[in-house]
This record gives C-alpha cells, structure tokens and sequence, in this order.
C-alpha cells in the first residue's frame, strides 16, 4: 500500500511539473514512451485548469489577452495545483498570485480586479439565505438595540480597492455600451457583491457603509460596528444604512450579544462573538422598518 501511495504521489507530481525520474522509470511504454504518456495527462490537466480559471476571470483575460492570460494560468496552475475535486474552489488565490508576478506589474490594479472577480464567483455559488424576521426584529424593545448583531447573508461579498476596479469591472462587461474610458485617478471604491436568487448586483458602498457591514461581518454588534464605521465616516448614517441593507437582503438573521462578548440570545442561528461600545444614535425606531 505505501508503494501504491508513492507512486500516486509522484504520478501527481509528475503531472503539475517536467516529469522526474522517479515516476517515468515505473511507467511502461507501450507504444509511447513514459514522458510522452505522462504528457498527455499534463496537458490535459492544463487545459482544464486553465478553462476553469478562464471562466472565473473573463475581465482579467480580457485586460491582459488570451496568451498572457494562458500564461499565467500555467504558472499559476505549477504553483497551486487544485487541491479539490470541485473545480469551483480552484483560483482563490489568483489575485494574490497576479501581485507577486513580475510581468504584472504594469497593471497594479489587476490584482484587485480579480480579486473582485473571485468575489463575485463565490458570491454565484454560495449557499442561499432565508429570509429575516422583520416581525421579530420590529418587536425588539428599544433598551436591546444596542446589542443587536446580524448575520450576513451567505451570498454577500465586501471588496475594497484603492483603485477604481468596480468601473474598470463594469466597462469590460459584454453587454456594456457606454463610455469605456477609466480614468485611475478617480480613486478606490468599496463595495458589495450580493446574490439574490441568481442574480448578482454589486453596489458601491461609501466608507462608513463598508467598515460597519465588514464590522457586523466579523462578529461585532450594532454598537462596535457603529463606532468603527465612524472611524471612516464622521457623518455616518446609521439609520439610513441599517434600513437600506435590511430592504436590500444583505442580513439573513439577527441576534442579541452580552456584556461578556458571547451571544445571550440567537434568533436563528449559532452566531459569534461581538464587541461592546458606547450606544449609537438609534433615534429612529426599529419598528418603522418594513
């Protein structure tokens, strides 16, 4: 059995690589020598890699072309071979390996632009979200709200770039008709993937907007997430946000925390830690929201 597990190993070695001694000396020929019939499983492995990497990041391939693209799917491919059975996980880390490639570095904003291109594939392909309790978050007394914490919806992605990547996203769109010009002096953007149904819409966010809802994220309460949100925003509208992402879908559950940063109370479901803080300005009544 191990002998069995060796050669697996350097089978599958052999395959993402040049073929090594090892595993070529215990392939027969048969017609084709051990090189040439390690090949094919190569290249074929290559070419489906590379086409699931080509569906995941059309904007990417259309910025630098089909043969840099083709490229750097094969060194990326060398690098981090698949590790799963299922071809939607492959490519996570294609925008961390876009950065570190030296033939990149004259687009600094392609990393970020795929980046938002994983962000959208996850968002395609996550789990979907049950509806949140409005009847039940409506009927929460007021001397509660500033423990309220809410879990995001499993299809909600949060990408920030400092460069403008969601036009730069938008203008390599198939469908687009409009101005293609992208002016890189315009500044970043945060914002937010969400799926609904099957259908992606991707929303700009301002920086207030993006450190509250990436607070809630990670396990924070409405209090701490208000006051890292403030950090960014000055002005920062509570109310106005916490209705516009209760109206658009972005929370599927809410929960009240304690004092100790452990969840008193779960609605729905098992939640996370959360942080407390100084009482934001919830002057408007959760009840009005319908």
């Amino acid at each position: 059995m191990h002998g069995l597990r060796s050669l697996q190993l350097a089978f599958a070695e052999a395959v993402y690589s040049p073929v090594n001694v090892r595993v070529a000396s215990r392939i027969r020929p048969n017609g084709l020598d051990s090189a040439r019939r390690v090949q094919v499983y190569r290249n074929n492995t290559v070419a489906g890699l590379t086409s699931a990497l080509e569906a995941v990041y059309p904007v990417v391939q259309r910025l630098v072309g089909a043969n840099y693209f083709r490229f750097a799917a094969e060194e990326y491919i060398r690098d981090h071979p698949s590790l799963s059975g299922n071809l939607h996980h492959f490519g996570d880390r294609f925008g961390d390996f876009l950065a570190a490639l030296p033939s990149a570095a004259g687009l600094p904003y392609l990393p970020d632009v795929a980046r938002l291109e994983w962000a959208y594939h996850e968002a395609f392909h996550a789990a979907s979200g049950v509806r949140l309790d409005l009847e039940g978050l409506q009927g929460l007394p007021a001397t509660h709200w500033e423990r309220l914490g809410f879990s995001l919806h499993p299809a909600n992605r949060l990408i920030a770039s400092k460069y403008p990547v969601l036009r730069i996203w938008q203008v390599n769109q198939d469908d687009y008709a409009g101005d293609q010009r992208v002016d890189l002096d315009e500044g970043g953007v945060c914002m937010q993937a969400l799926r609904r149904n099957l259908e992606i819409s991707m929303y700009e966010l301002g920086p207030g907007e993006f450190a509250w809802l990436t607070a809630l994220a990670a396990g924070c309460d409405i209090t701490r997430a208000y006051e890292q949100a403030c950090e960014g925003e000055l002005d920062f509208d509570l109310n106005a946000c916490l209705q516009r992402h209760v109206m658009r879908g972005t929370f599927v559950d809410w929960y009240l925390a304690d004092t100790n940063s452990q969840p008193a109370f779960m609605h729905q479901m098992e939640g996370s830690t959360t942080a407390t803080a100084s009482k934001p300005p919830t002057s408007q009544k959760l009840s009005s929201i319908n």
